[in-house]
């Protein structure tokens, strides 16, 4: 993701890489605290889509999880979701009625499955807790999709929902503030060239 936007612009965005990292925090409420994150272009503020962006994605997350176990969760389109999973040999499991999860994908697998299913959007989540089954949260996910995790997040630390076609995810956290999801993903970043911004 290196290189410069072209064109007219002020004299400090011509400084800046081609590509920015928005991080702020999300108001859902008084009893929700949600970090948002978008990758845009720089210069015409649009969404980054496409390779450049998976990959970006697929370093940003183990960051943000630290040395915390990580799960994948899907809630629609399930069989394709299944047959990709069989075909690249990552290893998934059934939960709920309508909920597919892949544990602890390595960051190529997670390349493949953001690469995959970019157009969808889908969750994830870490924290010691994704190592028991959470029968109520993937109850709730085959039911209500990811507005489940807005009940269940302090149960990790954190979950995440993946909007990646839109170049956005939203991170529910009790713990990982803006400066704190900054400061993990920084190292990121800093080997895509991207730019971390702070709107407000």
């Amino acid at each position: 993701m290196s290189g410069r936007a072209n064109g007219s612009t002020p004299k400090d965005a011509l400084d800046l890489p081609a590509f920015s990292l928005d991080v702020e925090a999300l108001d859902l409420g008084v009893d929700v605290k949600a970090v948002s994150m978008e990758i845009l272009e720089t210069e015409s503020r649009e969404p980054v889509r496409g390779k450049q962006a998976t990959d970006f994605w697929a370093a940003v997350f183990p960051l943000l999880a630290g040395n915390e176990p990580f799960v994948v969760d899907f809630y629609s389109h399930l069989d394709r979701v299944r047959d990709f999973c069989a075909a690249k040999q990552i290893a998934f499991r059934d939960a709920g009625p309508r909920c597919v999860v892949i544990p602890q994908p390595a960051q190529e697998q997670l390349q493949q499955i953001f690469a995959r299913f970019e157009a969808e959007t889908f969750g994830f989540r870490a924290g010691v807790r994704v190592n028991e089954e959470d029968a109520p949260l993937t109850g709730e996910l085959s039911q209500r999709g990811l507005d489940a995790y807005q009940s269940a997040y302090q149960r990790y630390t954190f979950c995440a929902v993946c909007e990646f076609e839109d170049g956005w995810v939203t991170v529910l956290s009790q713990t990982l503030w803006s400066s704190e999801v900054i400061r993990r993903v920084r190292p990121a970043a800093q080997s895509f060239d991207v730019h971390i911004s702070r709107p407000h």
